[in-house]
């Protein structure tokens, strides 16, 4: 059963492979085959950089504000943005704090509401190439939590930031309880990490 067959009238009742998607992101590292170990899960992350709680009321009023005016996420709607804070961690964290770490696997992305973040990637050959440096509202992490795979570049707080984080768990309700604002949420995310990617695939190429 695919993503899209979530999109089920209401009142149908739950099957066995329904339960089973229900937790499709969550378990998708298991089914790689990895050892758990291997796995920075945001709680653990939170702890790591020290990050405190940042009010909801705060976090969606900036993901409103901020999500509005991009060309792509302004699709989901303030309806939708207002449902999707509840599947979401809003945090504050200090400056020089690495909330992404390459080549590490995480089952977490993060938007970022205030402040910069730093997007490095330590080269085959060591050195270390900046690729961007993230303006509020834009969004990290995403490529990981969509295929279960290996992180591909750091990112650090430049100075004082404010983050929302969606988890692989999160995602899992959010296919539950809200299917529709899941299957948009994907679709958007998808398109703009494509476009994201040919900007770095750009960006590596002049360095050779």
């Amino acid at each position: 059963m695919g993503l899209l067959d979530k999109l089920r009238p209401k009142g149908r009742s739950e099957s066995t492979e329904d339960r089973q998607d229900s937790v499709l992101f969550s378990t998708a590292f298991t089914g790689l085959g990895l050892d758990p170990s291997v796995l920075v899960p945001w709680e653990a992350r939170v702890r790591e950089v020290e990050a405190t709680p940042l009010a909801a009321a705060r976090g969606t009023r900036l993901l409103h504000e901020l999500w509005g005016k991009d060309k792509y996420m302004r699709h989901l709607g303030a309806e939708a943005v207002e449902d999707l804070q509840r599947y979401m961690d809003f945090c504050s964290v200090a400056p020089n704090r690495e909330l992404i770490r390459q080549d590490e696997y995480g089952n977490y992305m993060l938007v970022l509401l205030s402040g910069s973040i730093a997007v490095d990637r330590v080269q085959p050959w060591g050195e270390r190439l900046r690729l961007a440096e993230t303006r509020p509202g834009e969004i990290l992490g995403e490529m990981s939590l969509l295929d279960s795979g290996i992180r591909f570049s750091a990112c650090t707080t430049m100075n004082a930031c404010e983050v929302g984080a969606l988890s692989a768990e999160a995602m899992d309700d959010m296919m539950t309880s809200h299917p529709h604002l899941a299957a948009n949420l994907i679709a958007l995310l998808a398109r703009k990490l494509s476009l994201r990617l040919r900007v770095v695939s750009a960006r590596l190429s002049e360095q050779k």
